[in-house]
């Protein structure tokens, strides 16, 4: 069967990184949405990173709530320094690997040099021999969303990054507060448990399929959605949706799609990952 064309708006460019031979498990996150209102989820990282023993941690895209700007890592006692420190000392015993999300985009060089992390670009494809795994944030394929995609296209450009981060840092926080109060309605929705999630957009699949054709995979790993699955997409491709995390709502929540060599994917809860401590 010949596969339909990709819209040119939709066609990536493909970052590839190998899997080294000797690695045989790779843990993926996403959409932790850190921040200091919700101590919970960040000291669950903490302990995850500590438990895994998975040889590389990819975390997919929005880490944080809000990341404005890397010069948030200098102030004296934030909650950035504070997360950095702890992902640096993760990363001083297994690689970290980042992918900008919705709320994170604006992390930059500093990011990487004060976490220990490697950002990759989105979307990449891991090639581990026998076997292509796109990553993806995912946002980008939600076109559905046009009053998002909107946003998305003006806030990654050069223009809008240099005028807002050109603003006082406290300037910057203060618009972030405004995002997360608009926000709050559909919080209220998830932490009344999975039922009762949010409506995000979900993944265009004539797009998604173009993406895996660009990247010669057959999987992609992505998160932004909020709702955990997996995917048929026809011909042999597949996606697999990842969970976010709240250890603060009524029913928390906190998953790791973990790939071992040789044996697929598999979904474990976070408890099943802490109980797996040496």
């Amino acid at each position: 069967m010949t596969a339909a064309p990709c819209p040119p708006c939709t066609q990536p460019a493909v970052a590839e990184w190998h899997l080294p031979a000797g690695w045989r498990t790779l843990d993926f996150i996403s959409d932790l949405h850190l921040q200091a209102s919700e101590p919970d989820t960040v000291q669950a990282l903490q302990r995850y990173l500590a438990a895994t023993n998975a040889d590389g941690v990819f975390i997919l895209g929005d880490l944080f709530e809000v990341w404005v700007g890397d010069d948030a890592l200098q102030e004296p006692g934030s909650f950035e320094a504070a997360c950095a420190a702890m992902l640096r000392e993760a990363a001083s015993r297994r690689p970290l690997f980042f992918m900008q999300g919705n709320r994170d985009f604006l992390t930059g060089a500093e990011f990487d040099a004060q976490c220990g992390t490697r950002t990759l670009a989105d979307p990449t494809v891991l090639d581990c021999g026998s076997q292509r795994l796109l990553l993806s944030h995912g946002d980008a394929l939600c076109l559905d969303d046009t009053d998002y995609q909107r946003f998305r296209a003006m806030a990654r450009s050069q223009a809008w990054q240099t005028a807002f981060l050109a603003q006082p840092l406290e300037s910057r926080r203060a618009q972030a507060r405004g995002i997360r109060q608009e926000s709050e309605s559909r919080k209220i929705a998830t932490h009344q448990g999975r039922a009762a999630m949010p409506a995000y957009a979900d993944l265009d699949a004539d797009a998604t399929r173009c993406w895996l054709q660009a990247g010669q995979a057959a999987t992609l790993i992505h998160g932004h959605t909020h709702r955990p699955a997996e995917h048929a997409l026809g011909d042999g491709m597949r996606r697999f949706v990842l969970s976010d995390w709240d250890l603060s709502a009524q029913e928390p929540r906190a998953e790791v799609l973990r790939w071992q060599r040789g044996q697929g994917m598999r979904r474990l809860p976070l408890a099943q990952v802490l109980a797996q401590r040496p």
